[in-house]
């Protein structure tokens, strides 16, 4: 276990934003891990746990207490279901369930981060979420102190959120596991119309697992959600802001904003989400309130290549990112009404 003092952390982050922490710590095990958030609770210092850094916006003053890198690593597979270690990199974890032959999750290759924050968020993308495949999730339980297993059905899933998301102060994820599927070698029927669209098949159908991983991978490429330090369009927590979820009643007046804004012919995108509430795209309200790719002339600007990501320029400040996050909120909220939620965890700041 590593331990450092005054500690950068903005390294450790895929925004390469934030100050130092007063302490570091890099874990490598669950006994480490379990440790170190003990030690911080018993003398009541403040916790911050770190895995890939994608999901984080730190404030520009760091954190004053202790942070805990979680750097276990560990892959079990056993016939089709598997078991990851929190601090395994996602992105490998994806790759080698394809090369295995397993599907579930190959539409989430390239997606940043640790396998451990995958069911914090219900990680989602191109039509799966890891709350379709996960099983059970081990955890280091903050209030009983003890090590727990969580069933599917008790992690209280739901589009971006879980238990652990609820309730951030108590979980400490040490170990998903998953179940997946044995194909015969082919993915899980598309479900994403633009996946499908790109490997020239119908929503449902199936196709090689490598092809579909491929796929994705092209695609999100192509809208900078895939890290290359070389390309600012990636220093970024990838979508920044959740996609709203209307009642019928806010759906409408929401539509009723839209034709007075943008005309009777424009039609917002809307998906069922269930109990009568409907999703509609946080991008397209981003760039029809005028905030397109590229926006911004400071150190923060949207990603060029997708409205969604905010990003660093390379000397960006975290306050610059959130005064363009905000500009956003209010540019959104101004023109139809509804109010953006970001989705990266903020640590000592807030919109």
């Amino acid at each position: 276990m590593q331990e450092l003092h005054d500690a950068p952390l903005a390294p450790l982050t895929t925004f390469r934003l934030g100050g130092p922490a007063d302490r570091l710590i890099t874990a490598t095990t669950d006994s480490e891990v379990i440790a170190a958030v003990r030690e911080a609770d018993d003398s009541g210092t403040p916790l911050l746990l770190i895995g890939g850094g994608s999901n984080l916006v730190i404030g520009d003053k760091g954190f004053a207490g202790t942070a805990v890198v979680i750097a276990t690593k560990g892959v079990t597979l056993d016939g089709t279901r598997l078991e990851l270690s929190a601090g395994e990199v996602w992105t490998d974890a994806v790759a080698g369930t394809v090369e295995a032959g397993l599907a579930g999750i190959e539409c989430l290759a390239g997606i940043p981060g640790s396998a451990g924050a995958t069911p914090i968020q219900n990680v989602g993308a191109y039509g799966q979420e890891v709350a379709s495949t996960i099983t059970e999730v081990v955890a280091y339980d903050r209030v009983t102190h003890e090590t727990v297993t969580l069933p599917n059905a008790d992690c209280a899933f739901s589009y971006r959120h879980s238990r652990f998301k609820a309730d951030p102060e108590r979980y400490v994820v040490l170990r998903v596991r998953f179940e997946l599927e044995d194909a015969d070698g082919l993915s899980a029927p598309i479900k994403y119309a633009e996946a499908a669209r790109v490997l020239g098949v119908e929503p449902g159908d199936r196709v090689p697992l490598a092809a579909a991983r491929e796929a994705v991978l092209k695609l999100r490429s192509g809208k900078g959600m895939v890290l290359d330090p070389e390309d600012h369009d990636t220093w970024s927590a990838g979508s920044f802001f959740t996609n709203p979820i209307l009642t019928a009643e806010n759906f409408a007046a929401f539509r009723a904003r839209v034709r007075e804004r943008l005309g009777e012919g424009v039609v917002p995108p809307a998906y069922p989400a269930g109990d009568g509430h409907t999703k509609t795209s946080a991008a397209w309200l981003i760039d029809k309130a005028g905030f397109t790719k590229g926006y911004g002339t400071g150190p923060a600007r949207i990603s060029t290549k997708h409205t969604l990501a905010l990003t660093n320029r390379g000397s960006a400040t975290t306050e610059d990112l959130l005064t363009l996050a905000r500009e956003v909120v209010a540019g959104v909220r101004d023109a139809f009404g509804i109010t953006l939620v970001n989705e990266p965890v903020t640590v000592g700041v807030s919109l």
